[in-house]
């Protein structure tokens, strides 16, 4: 498995469940946003501060469903950066439960988005420098 620099601990709530008894798919979402936030908040990008205009959109969201989670149980969502370009770049992110085993594997595309101007934007210089830290490798 190749190296997710960033992580998040998620304990899956009971009113995740569906009525098949596991966890509806649109928790999995949800954990994949957890780690989104969680990821932009360490590489410098708002996601918070409604006065800081400066913050990203996102552009695609895909999830693979490998086997289903339940009720009580715990996951770890690990997040890394596969590629970023002039104005966006893309997080995949694993979901693993408490076993190991890979529940489900997403991705974003995140654009980083100027709400004043209402347009994308380039991705900062110290963004992009944050990423290359956490990533340990460059990202040009």
């Amino acid at each position: 498995m190749e190296s997710y620099n960033s992580q998040v601990h998620i304990k899956i709530d009971w009113s995740e469940m569906d009525l098949f008894g596991h966890v509806n798919n649109v928790s999995y979402f949800k954990y994949v946003q957890a780690a989104r936030v969680a990821y932009c908040g360490r590489v410098g990008i708002n996601t918070h501060m409604p006065e800081d205009k400066l913050s990203f959109a996102v552009a695609a969201s895909s999830c693979k469903f490998k086997k289903p989670l339940f009720y009580p149980g715990d996951i770890v969502v690990k997040t890394k950066v596969t590629w970023v370009k002039n104005s966006s770049f893309q997080l995949e992110h694993i979901i693993v439960d408490r076993d190991g085993t890979i529940a489900a594997e997403a991705e974003d595309v995140l654009v980083i988005f100027d709400y004043e101007k209402q347009s994308k934007v380039t991705v900062p210089s110290n963004v992009r420098a944050l990423i290359t830290e956490v990533e340990k490798r460059p990202f040009n």
